[in-house]
């Protein structure tokens, strides 16, 4: 096909880096998780109840063998039952569980298998294979990295094609997020029939034009002011990450403060309902996932936001 020259402008081309540029680049996290399944011929893994069902998804359109387990207080995985032969996908949440803890954990499990989604700041510990997510942290309408030492497939991969799940990103900059959640919902379903393709060239173009140390020192800085408010109620006893996903508020009646605060236009999520849907999952799960007030931090916010954040909650836990 002849090149065209002339005519109206593109979207612009960006020259700047990514802290994952050496890894391999896909559409979506759980297609870097399927591609690594059928580049390593897994058979068997090890999945938290406390877990997105995407995961569960491609574990079963592979044919995988699916182990389940628990998590602690803390979060930490419970493992007695794990059969060393395994796979163990292990979920970094919140980006609490360094390098240091992972490798201990890595020392008992060496078919580990990192689920960095919620820490896209911390580095990959050297020979794991790891997974990252970009739309958790940034507005690109997909796009993940997977760090792995198995290349067999990748080259051969088609590109995806991300302009036509644009539109709810650039609606949102002019508009508000209401006008377009249905189309965001829309692109987000749309993830589930996905097969793993290369990143786009528009989302790892748009990937080249932040200012990676600047969203990094926001994210820190609304973290460790939340911190700060909240430590004294927080059932979590946390860490400050590099550039974290959110601050995970765990409370008694969080479900109830989630109400209030969406009424207030603050929007919590709820991480990981499909838990509530499992008979094999234990009440903890449930109570984590319907208790713990995920916060933004995120790069759109400062201080003052999560002042008025507190304020708010502050508000609401005394009524």
């Amino acid at each position: 096909m002849k090149k065209e020259i002339g005519g109206y402008f593109e979207f612009e081309t960006y020259h700047g880096t990514t802290p994952h540029d050496t890894a391999l680049a896909f559409n979506t996290a759980r297609n870097c998780l399927e591609f690594l399944i059928s580049a390593k011929r897994i058979s068997e893994i090890a999945l938290p109840f406390f877990l997105c069902d995407a995961v569960k998804y491609v574990c079963e359109r592979q044919n995988v063998i699916t182990r389940y387990y628990n998590v602690n207080e803390q979060l930490e995985p419970i493992l007695e039952d794990i059969t060393p032969s395994a796979y163990l996908y292990f979920v970094n949440y919140y980006g609490q569980f360094d390098n240091e803890w992972i490798r201990k954990l890595k020392s008992k499990h060496k078919n580990l298998i990192v689920d960095n989604v919620q820490a896209f700041f911390q580095e990959p510990l050297p020979e794991t294979d790891t997974i990252y997510t970009c739309r958790k942290f940034f507005g690109v309408p997909d796009g993940a990295y997977l760090y792995t030492d198995t290349y067999d497939g990748y080259e051969t991969l088609e590109q995806d094609e991300s302009y036509e799940r644009m539109y709810h990103i650039m609606g949102r900059f002019e508009r508000t997020g209401s006008e377009f959640y249905t189309a965001y919902t829309d692109c987000e379903d749309s993830f589930c029939k996905q097969l793993p393709k290369k990143m786009s060239k528009l989302t790892s173009n748009i990937l080249r034009s932040f200012n990676y140390s600047y969203i990094s020192t926001v994210r820190t800085e609304n973290f460790s002011y939340l911190q700060s408010v909240f430590s004294h109620i927080n059932k979590l006893d946390l860490k400050i990450p590099e550039g974290p996903y959110m601050y995970p508020l765990l409370v008694e009646n969080g479900a109830i403060v989630r109400k209030k605060l969406q009424e207030e236009k603050i929007f919590i999520p709820i991480l990981w309902p499909d838990v509530f849907n499992c008979s094999d999952a234990a009440e903890f799960e449930k109570y984590l996932a319907s208790n713990i007030l995920p916060i933004p931090v995120d790069q759109r916010y400062t201080v003052d936001d999560m002042e008025y954040i507190n304020m708010l909650f502050d508000k609401i836990w005394r009524s």
